[in-house]
């Protein structure tokens, strides 16, 4: 069989294409497409070093900073790739992806790791952060806006089947398109991130600096707890404003390389987060390590972490996005922590394994692709 894999964009080396990475593992021989592909060489090993099929946006003025801004022209974009020679279509989809032309006698397999975010139920968050509320800017963007959502739920029924990354956008799937979905966990590499039972008296938080992931509200509450050390690692463009906020119980140390978040990791006392997540990897990974996680009780976070109720738990969530939460969450970790153990955090995390995913994955397509052949027959 010939299979084709279209994913987004690649210009990083990020949640989505850590699937797409194990996508190739498992049929090494599938082609790529994608909208644009600015990938350095060093970066490339991840997609095998694969030349990718890129569109027209690709050579659009400053594509490579701000590809973003061509949305407008995405779903033309990916309607161009004539992918008719595939028996297999897989998109790795959180835009447009999905939106590929393809034929009756093809099979079109969407990892969809959510509808359009931004064109659907958080429109107005986006707006608003944008700065795009009201205006000339504000109302072009709501019209582009409501013209994607269209196209979006047009091209939901090229798909054959859904593969939702979590319960929380299986349901998203469905309120959006109207379509069921299977759910398959992303892979996270647990096997890099290594269990160490031994914790020291700091907790941890690591994230990319943006608005949603709220690092912001997660400095106020250990302002509000002067005796508990917090270390910040991450950086992006809310990092000045949370700088200004640090008090000095907290340590704030921007970007830093895999080894010095993993040694972080394995000795924190246990891992807050505060961002409502699609599925969240980073929870994991510091489960992988053995360490507890403080988390926001919305999303993918309640899929991932064992609370206190669970027999084996493996965290304490909160249920509002306020750093007075995340005090009470604290002090309930500290007042509980004797009934979370590190081998159970560990053991939690290998659900969500690489080896796990490549499993599920291949059985979804080589289970789909004999039921299509199969209905190709009787027709």
């Amino acid at each position: 069989m010939r299979v084709a894999i279209i994913h987004e964009w690649f210009v990083s080396y990020a949640g989505s294409e850590r699937v797409v990475e194990q996508m190739l593992n498992c049929y090494p021989s599938a082609d790529l497409y994608s909208v644009v592909e600015f990938l350095t060489p060093e970066q490339r090993g991840f997609i095998q070093h694969k030349i990718v099929k890129t569109s027209f946006i690709q050579k659009f003025p400053f594509a490579r900073k701000h590809y973003r801004h061509y949305l407008p022209f995405m779903p033309l974009a990916v309607e161009q790739f004539d992918l008719s020679s595939y028996d297999i279509i897989i998109s790795s989809s959180h835009a447009v992806a999905k939106g590929v032309l393809t034929g009756p006698d093809q099979l079109h397999l969407c990892m969809c790791y959510s509808p359009i975010r931004y064109a659907w139920d958080l429109q107005h968050q986006y707006l608003k952060e944008s700065n795009m509320q009201t205006g000339i800017k504000g109302w072009i963007a709501k019209i582009l806006l409501h013209k994607i959502r269209l196209w979006d739920y047009r091209t939901a029924h090229g798909v054959n089947h859904f593969i939702a990354i979590s319960k929380f956008i299986k349901r998203r799937i469905n309120k959006v398109y109207g379509r069921d979905s299977t759910v398959i966990y992303p892979p996270v590499d647990t096997n890099a991130f290594t269990l160490q039972l031994s914790k020291e008296d700091f907790y941890l938080t690591a994230s990319r600096m943006v608005p949603y992931k709220k690092m912001d509200i997660i400095v106020e509450a250990f302002a509000k707890i002067p005796e508990k050390k917090l270390v910040v690692i991450g950086d992006g463009p809310d990092f000045e404003k949370i700088k200004e906020k640090c008090p000095s119980n907290v340590t704030l140390m921007g970007y830093q390389k895999f080894e010095v978040l993993k040694d972080h990791m394995q000795r924190a006392r246990a891992f807050v987060f505060a961002a409502e997540e699609d599925f969240g990897i980073t929870p994991l990974e510091a489960q992988s390590c053995g360490t507890p996680v403080i988390a926001f009780a919305k999303g993918g976070a309640l899929e991932t972490i064992n609370g206190l109720e669970d027999p084996t738990p493996t965290g304490v969530f909160f249920d509002e996005q306020s750093s007075d939460a995340i005090v009470t969450a604290i002090k309930k970790f500290e007042n509980n922590r004797h009934l979370i153990t590190a081998e159970n955090c560990a053991a939690n995390a290998k659900r969500f394994s690489i080896q796990v995913f490549k499993e599920k994955f291949s059985d979804f397509v080589e289970e789909n692709y004999s039921e299509w052949k199969k209905s190709l027959k009787s027709l």
